[in-house]
Order: structure tokens, then C-alpha cells, then sequence
């Protein structure tokens, strides 16, 4: 195992890394919409936008990228934000469409509205 710690990330808040490769799978820790400051964007798009960002960040230092995810795990606490949601991912995985689990969590850290985590070909 191959642990990945992404520079251009927020920090991870607690005793994990960004990522670890394992043979050709990388596994990302869950990304919540902190930026690197430690800020976080207010509403469903803009935090899940900057999931997004968080993600890319990780995927470019380990050497893939979005269009090589294989599997998305997506904790929301409000599906009724899933159209929301929903508009971002699929705007950011364009024509790539990986397997896909959404979960409703009654909290998540520091009062974030979404975290994903992802499994990722390399």
C-alpha cells in the first residue's frame, strides 16, 4: 500500500491520508467541501463543486483522474438536494458514468452538506 497525500487538498482532518494505492486501485478517503484555508462554501452546489475540486486534487497526484473512477460513494445530509447534487456530478463526470452508491448520513464533519469518497482505476 501506497499512502497519497495531495498538496494541493485540505489537510485531512484526522489520523488518515488523502488516498492509498493498492496494485492498480487507488481509494480515496471521503472529501468534505473544505478548502485549502479551511473554509467552507455555503450550499448543496458550491460544497459539492468543491468536493469535486478536494478529489481532482488527490486523483492528479496519485496520476489518474475523474475519468478513470470506477466507483462513487456519495454521503448527503438532505437528499432533497440530490437534484442539486446530481447536476454538479454529472456535469464534472461528463459522459463517464461510474458505479454509484448515495446514502442520506444524519451529520457529517464540521457541518458539511456532502462527502464522497471514490475507488479509481490507475
Amino acid at each position: 500500500m501506497t499512502p497519497i497525500t495531495a498538496p494541493g487538498a485540505p489537510a485531512a482532518i484526522g489520523p488518515y491520508c488523502h488516498a492509498v494505492k493498492v496494485g492498480d486501485l487507488l481509494f480515496t478517503s471521503g472529501q468534505i467541501p473544505l478548502d485549502l484555508a479551511g473554509g467552507m462554501a455555503e450550499g448543496i452546489e458550491a460544497q459539492t463543486e468543491q468536493v469535486f475540486d478536494n478529489l481532482s486534487a488527490v486523483l492528479a497526484e496519485a496520476g489518474t483522474s475523474l475519468d478513470k473512477v470506477v466507483k462513487a460513494t456519495v454521503f448527503v445530509t438532505d437528499l432533497g438536494d440530490f437534484a442539486q447534487l446530481n447536476a454538479v456530478y454529472e456535469r464534472r463526470f461528463g459522459e463517464h458514468k461510474p458505479a454509484r452508491s448515495t446514502v442520506q448520513v444524519a451529520a457529517l464533519p464540521r457541518g458539511a452538506s456532502v462527502e464522497i469518497e471514490l475507488v479509481v482505476e490507475l
